[in-house]
């Protein structure tokens, strides 16, 4: 088993390294384009300089400005305790609307996966625009858990077998009668987003408590969700949850 991950681990690896693609563009500044898809299918790029001895690495504003322009505000003070939380675990600042990372020579790989990571994160935490949509879905399922009981720790990073370091929206202790559960909302249930989590929680398996448990919370309140995404979740030993359904596993989070 542990050759078999190792082999589709490898292969994620190969598939960042061929989907990479670089672009000299103005002012000594490198367009960095990355095989990672934001909300709108559309590839993540990101901009590297030399600064100081060092790099400095931006998505120019991207991320935040395209929630904005899509009418997602980020003006309740929950909201920007959420954005705070979450960049502030990947070590990513904001600079005006931009997200913003430095890097050294050694540690340029690490930085770069944090601010995509960070990105990402941000991307389709915020990804609800409509008028008709009053909370974001973290905030329902933040809300949920509290209605419920459950204990948990929000935003909780872990660093995994690579290196990397890894976010997870809630992580619910080790109790007398269960197991440590890693739970991660999905609020855009496709193929990315679900490997996505499946590579972060097999890095950090290994390094967890033995018989750690990982929830994946899908959002079907908008989204038809593709079987296979279950599916897939399911193969990498991840429990899949449709929101709709989610009183079907109160028991285990509050156990």
């Amino acid at each position: 088993m542990i050759d078999e991950i190792q082999t589709l681990i490898n292969q994620y690896m190969e598939w960042l390294r061929d989907k990479t693609t670089l672009k000299d563009v103005e002012q000594d500044w490198v367009q960095i384009t990355t095989p990672h898809l934001d909300r709108h299918n559309d590839c993540l790029q990101i901009y590297v300089k030399k600064q100081n001895g060092g790099y400095i690495m931006t998505d120019d504003g991207y991320i935040i400005n395209d929630l904005l322009n899509s009418g997602c505000k980020l003006d309740t003070p929950k909201r920007q305790d959420l954005l705070r939380m979450s960049l502030a675990g990947f070590g990513v600042q904001k600079k005006e609307d931009a997200l913003e990372i430095h890097a050294t020579a050694e540690n340029f790989a690490f930085k770069k996966h944090n601010l995509i990571q960070a990105m990402l994160a941000v991307n389709d935490m915020f990804s609800l625009a409509s008028p008709t949509i009053k909370s974001l879905f973290f905030e329902e399922v933040d809300s949920w858990l509290n209605l419920v009981d459950v204990r948990y720790i929000p935003k909780v990073k872990f660093t995994g077998k690579s290196g990397y370091d890894h976010m997870f929206d809630f992580v619910i202790p080790k109790s007398r009668t269960a197991q440590e559960r890693v739970i991660q909302t999905i609020n855009r249930p496709n193929r990315d987003t679900a490997e996505a989590f499946a590579f972060k929680w097999i890095d950090t398996k290994e390094v967890r408590l033995a018989e750690s448990h990982a929830y994946a919370v899908l959002n079907d309140q908008s989204n038809t969700i593709p079987g296979a995404v279950e599916d897939a979740l399911k193969n990498y030993g991840v429990k899949p949850v449709r929101w709709s359904q989610r009183e079907d596993i109160r028991k285990d989070l509050a156990a």
